[in-house]
């Protein structure tokens, strides 16, 4: 990957951005997107950069930029603060997690406490914890000094930026979906490199998938594309205790993987297929028999219907502080993206 592209990536990964709360994150795509494209944005968050104005067919690119997080519900009076998630977590990875609260203020540093294991009875040992018994230590003295500092709906992520591994492979928060906000602008560069581009495509970074895939639900009714391709990740089959049988074979390295499901598109998901095999590009099939779980799903039945598919990159480790990634699966399903889009024209028909 190109340093420029990495460092990219990196700062997306780094700013906070809970459903809800993406504006910071919106700014670093929006600021990288306006060298090669014309950028707007709409009232819910959602961020636009557009290429080949006019042209045809019409084809949007999602990916969303929201991140599970955290919010804060009720400040006791000895100024902890309790809190709720923003998007599903497994509240085993919270416990004494790191937190950067965002507040009208600035930045507020806290940790997730939880009573130490000393003075957890026996029997309670084995028990599941619930976010409802945790909390967030901000340091504040008392609940007056911690209202000062936070207010109740504040949000907060966890404090984990990216961490390069070997192989091309990196781990951080946030890579559901910031990598996905990051392809489609990735392939929307690669286009804009193109001198006989026919199509105008539209790169969408979504808000508010986390908690009802509501951006791209905006977004798409108000582009009325004729296509679509939603960017997002999927399980990592390569890991104990995941079953291929289950959810397929989709090992980190592998490629994009391009979803089959009974509501996408098979013309755009036959499509995607082609230029991988015509550019040479390794990918993996995911099947789904009802609905894909991402953007797609809702892009799909805006306005009058539009011809959706889906391409993810592996993911280990999904909605916890640490994903992990491989960094050429990015660089691939952006190559995809823009190859399937090189191949279309004004003739380009997806009526079934």
């Amino acid at each position: 990957m190109k340093d420029e592209s990495f460092d990219f990536l990196k700062e997306l990964l780094s700013t906070p951005g809970p459903s809800g709360s993406e504006d910071a994150a919106a700014k670093v795509w929006r600021e990288r997107a306006e060298k090669f494209a014309r950028v707007w944005g709409d009232r819910m968050g959602n961020s636009f950069a557009v290429i080949g104005e006019g042209g045809s067919p019409k084809v949007m690119l999602s990916g969303h930029i929201d991140e599970i997080g955290l919010m804060v519900t009720h400040i006791e009076e000895q100024g902890l603060l309790r809190f709720t998630g923003v998007g599903g977590w497994d509240p085993q990875v919270l416990v004494g997690q790191r937190v950067r609260l965002q507040t009208k203020d600035g930045e507020v540093m806290g940790v997730i406490g939880k009573k130490a294991i000393h003075l957890i009875q026996p029997d309670e040992r084995k028990k599941a914890s619930e976010i409802k018994s945790l909390w967030i230590d901000i340091g504040a003295r008392d609940g007056d000094e911690a209202k000062s500092m936070v207010r109740v709906g504040d949000t907060a992520v966890l404090d984990q930026d990216l961490l390069e591994l070997p192989n091309g492979r990196v781990a951080s928060r946030s890579l559901d979906n910031r990598m996905g906000a990051f392809v489609v602008l990735e392939a929307l560069r690669l286009l804009s490199e193109e001198d006989e581009l026919e199509a105008e495509v539209v790169a969408v970074a979504s808000v508010q998938e986390e908690i009802g895939l509501y951006g791209a639900r905006a977004s798409a009714f108000s582009l009325d594309p004729d296509a679509a391709i939603a960017v997002d990740v999927t399980h990592a089959t390569d890991t104990p205790g995941v079953s291929k049988n289950e959810n397929g074979d989709h090992a980190l390295g592998s490629g994009p993987v391009i979803k089959r499901a009974a509501n996408m598109s098979p013309l755009v998901s036959e499509g995607l297929i082609e230029a991988a095999e015509r550019e040479d590009i390794a990918y993996t099939l995911e099947a789904d028999s009802r609905s894909t779980g991402t953007d797609g799903d809702a892009i799909q039945f805006q306005r009058a219907g539009i011809a959706t598919g889906v391409v993810s990159c592996p993911n280990r480790y999904m909605h916890s502080p640490n994903e992990v990634v491989d960094l050429a699966d990015l660089e691939n399903c952006a190559r995809l993206i823009s190859a399937y889009i090189k191949g279309l024209d004004r003739d380009t028909d997806f009526v079934r």
